[in-house]
């Protein structure tokens, strides 16, 4: 299969590395570069979306500049569909937009690209699990992790909205990363803020969020929750998104070339 040509850029928030979205993430140490979402639940009842899409695949292997679905306070839980990599709404050239597909939980009300957004716009991105990558010599070994207990889970986001000159919108977003709980740190030293499931309707929610708040919401999710295996460095390619992506190394009809 040929690789989808898309002119994007993206930014590293921890670095000033930028990169196409057809690069793999495992040459960068310092973000959550892929993440799935597969429908074995039903998204609508686990996230009370009252007219969720209709439509929509499991996608295995989702990389940035991914359009995918994210759910929004706006009266009521909402679906919608968004871009992965936030174009903040000020921004005057799309084309040397930066991108941020991450945001760190310490220091998010720094940054004018995301302090503004923690007052309204926050929002859930649901997921089944995240790659990250280990380095072993001269390779770098990816890893999946997942909530064996939990098909779908949300991580935290912040989104905003980008209007091209003739009031076309932009919807995009960015997952924020905390410090990794003691099974990531074997792997990696950052993880996607996965939100207990208590705390999602009050990240959702419009009540502005104090300091002592955001670091509880945000902090690392409990490891005992937590499992990860290594899989194939077929996940390397983002054209590849179907389950192989997320089979553990040792399965017997795992396909191991890229």
């Amino acid at each position: 299969m040929t690789p989808v040509q898309h002119p994007d850029y993206f930014h590293l928030p921890c670095g000033r590395m930028i990169y196409q979205f057809s690069e793999h993430p495992k040459r960068s140490s310092c973000m959550c570069g892929r993440y799935s979402l597969i429908f074995i639940d039903d998204l609508g009842n686990r996230f009370r979306v009252f007219n969720p899409m209709i439509g929509l695949r499991s996608r295995f292997n989702i990389a940035p500049g991914n359009e995918m679905p994210v759910i929004v306070n706006a009266d009521k839980n909402t679906l919608v569909l968004m871009k992965w990599g936030l174009v903040p709404h000020w921004t005057r050239d799309l084309r040397t937009a930066k991108r941020p597909i991450n945001a760190r939980a310490e220091t998010l009300t720094e940054k004018p690209s995301f302090a503004g957004l923690l007052k309204n716009r926050r929002c859930l991105v649901p997921a089944s699990g995240f790659f990250e990558w280990k380095k072993e010599g001269s390779k770098k070994i990816p890893f999946y992790f997942h909530l064996p207990k939990s098909p779908l889970f949300a991580f935290a986001g912040l989104y905003d909205q980008w209007n091209d000159p003739e009031g076309k919108p932009l919807f995009t977003y960015t997952i924020i990363t905390t410090e990794p709980n003691e099974l990531v740190a074997k792997i990696h030293n950052r993880m996607p803020s996965i939100l207990l499931r208590e705390n999602e309707d009050r990240w959702l929610s419009k009540t502005p969020l104090s300091a002592g708040d955001l670091k509880e919401i945000l902090s690392p999710f409990p490891k005992v929750s937590l499992s990860m295996y290594p899989v194939s460095p077929l996940v390397n390619t983002p054209v590849a998104d179907d389950e192989r992506v997320i089979r553990p190394m040792d399965s017997p009809d795992r396909v191991l070339t890229t």
